[in-house]
């Protein structure tokens, strides 16, 4: 999707990266540990991720930590990765991310969380909504296809409303409407785990977003691995649509085109 405000990029480095954190449980298991040592160890390898990214100057960051599937997991690991949340979110890097200016927010369905958790969301939220640097967003209950769903629905009050016409809806007033519309679209999506999939995170937002799968499990998911993403995402040619060789760009060159799927020559 187009993002014509974007500023040139001057590198191969992509300014949003979005990840689908995956594998927790099962390193957990081949460690003999349970599965809420797992999440704490997703935790830990989400906090170095953050400052990975603050060094290197990458602009936005959005990682999958809760999706609308989740709740179907057993009620004890739902229980445990609610107070993880919590936990993580009264926790001294929480300030020092805001010393070090980075902003942080959430996106998702908030309707089940507890009024305890909501709180302190807010409350995190509030603290770093003037900050300019980087854009830490927490994909928390969140579904891609509710995100559209979401989307359709405010627009039909708007024009239930009169306030919008039937022929005022088009991809810009959509784009508007969606979680991260005022973001840039995702350059690059990593998924760790093993799968190859995108499991319903950001289904409209990664329409052209590179993807990167790893076998790596996500609390292995270090500095040397996002630098081998990295790596890979700057080889990549970028065809935004077209087939023929004057079409290919390279990622160092394509901040002010649209976004391309993971170089498929979609």
């Amino acid at each position: 999707m187009p993002d014509k405000d974007r500023n040139k990029q001057q590198n191969s480095q992509p300014r949003h990266v979005a990840v689908i954190m995956d594998g927790n449980n099962r390193w957990a298991k081949i460690h003999g540990f349970g599965g809420s040592a797992g999440h704490r160890a997703g935790a830990e390898a989400a906090r170095e991720l953050v400052f990975s990214c603050a060094d290197r100057n990458i602009e936005y960051l959005t990682l999958f930590a809760f999706s609308s599937e989740n709740w179907l997991r057993p009620n004890k690991e739902v229980k445990g990765l609610m107070a993880l949340f919590l936990s993580v979110l009264r926790r001294k890097e929480i300030l020092q991310m805001h010393e070090r200016n980075v902003r942080l927010q959430f996106i998702g369905n908030r309707a089940s969380f507890a009024p305890r958790l909501l709180k302190n969301m807010v409350e995190v939220e509030q603290l770093t909504r003037n900050n300019t640097g980087m854009v830490v967003t927490v994909a928390a209950d969140y579904g891609g296809q509710w995100d559209i769903a979401h989307a359709c629905r405010a627009i039909a009050l708007d024009v239930q409303a009169g306030l919008i016409d039937t022929a005022d809806i088009d991809i810009d007033l959509v784009q508007q409407t969606i979680s991260l519309g005022q973001a840039p679209a995702p350059d690059l999506c990593i998924r760790t785990g093993g799968e190859r999939r995108v499991s319903n995170f950001l289904l409209w937002q990664m329409a052209y977003t590179e993807l990167y799968f790893t076998d790596c499990y996500w609390p292995d998911f270090n500095n040397a691995e996002f630098q081998r993403a990295l790596d890979d995402f700057g080889q990549r040619k970028r065809r935004y649509g077209g087939h023929s060789e004057s079409d290919e760009l390279t990622v160092s060159s394509a901040a002010t085109s649209p976004r391309v799927l993971s170089g498929q020559g979609a």
